[in-house]
């Protein structure tokens, strides 16, 4: 049992390694090599093709239809209103912002859960909410400036709309995420996210010039593909088996310093003194909400998150 508690939290730990490495990845592939609607197509049928392959050598798990119909609307709002918003954000503002934004996910789960659930919140909920929205507004003030004009000012928003859209697919499909594996929810949102999202990124996909892509260009798309969103997923599923919700939750933090610290090697980006206010403020409260949180919990046992 100690080796498999062991292996759990190297399979979270890489997990969230790949998972940080995926935003300054993706961040330099569009939009000026690719774009946004492009890199999100790929990701989606991409993800779709191997979570069905692998679901070949997973225990078989009978899906009654109304569930199918199910799937097929937690889709929209997991994967088709979080990736795009996801990658076209991420394309007009930094990829150290965009992982400080996304971290706000279980903060955005519970008041939504209070307002849908009616959940309780309690003083303690409320102040963590309180520190993690003013590290956000901070943020979101800082991207504000005549050199950076609204790009990262949007950027910001339109990321936050994803999270605001798997905030929403946590708190209305609770039930179903807990009823079937990783591998089976996976392998259905991924699909119906892609046969949704073809009319939209159809044009993008497309038009892409494929002749012209470097084998570097090619490699990077391989990663974010095959690497953060495949076996990145399959790595959380393998630590849930072992590791504790609130453990689990821990591991989310390494995801923006591993941006940061990459996109800071590669040149794309700057970690000035407003972005550590920020990133400190918005991890603190996320922090002081996952203690206690049974949502919180669940978002993060479950772990289905942008990249």
């Amino acid at each position: 049992m100690k080796n498999k508690i062991i292996i759990g939290h190297v399979a979270l730990f890489v997990a969230n390694i790949l998972f940080g490495i995926n935003n300054p990845i993706s961040r330099s592939l569009v939009p000026h090599i690719l774009d946004p609607f492009a890199l999100s197509f790929f990701r989606l049928a991409g993800g779709s093709m191997l979570f069905w392959i692998a679901s070949l050598f997973a225990a078989k798990e009978h899906v009654p239809n109304k569930d199918i119909i199910t799937f097929f609307f937690a889709s929209i709002f997991a994967m088709v209103l979080n990736q795009l918003p996801f990658i076209i954000g991420l394309s007009m503002t930094s990829s150290i912002d965009a992982s400080i934004v996304v971290s706000l996910l279980p903060i955005a789960t519970l008041i939504l859960a209070a307002i849908i659930l009616k959940e309780k919140i309690t003083l303690m909920k409320v102040l963590g909410i309180l520190i993690g929205a003013s590290g956000a507004l901070l943020l979101v003030m800082s991207s504000i400036s005549p050199s950076k004009g609204s790009s990262d000012l949007m950027g910001n928003i339109v990321v936050l709309t994803g999270v605001i859209s798997f905030a929403l697919y946590i708190t209305l499909y609770k039930s179903i995420i807990a009823k079937y594996s990783p591998i089976t929810i996976m392998k259905w949102l991924f699909l119906f996210a892609t046969i949704i999202s073809l009319p939209i990124c159809y044009s993008s996909v497309s038009s892409t010039n494929y002749a012209s892509l470097s084998t570097d260009t090619y490699l990077r798309i391989f990663y974010v593909v095959g690497i953060a969103t495949f076996l990145g997923y399959m790595l959380i599923a393998m630590g849930q088996k072992t590791i504790n919700p609130t453990t689990l939750s821990m591991y989310n933090y390494i995801q923006p310093v591993v941006a940061t610290i990459v996109a800071v090697l590669l040149g794309m980006d700057n970690f000035g003194l407003l972005k550590g206010i920020s990133a400190f403020l918005v991890f603190s409260g996320v922090y002081i909400v996952t203690q206690g949180s049974s949502t919180a919990k669940f978002v993060f046992n479950r772990k289905v998150k942008q990249i």
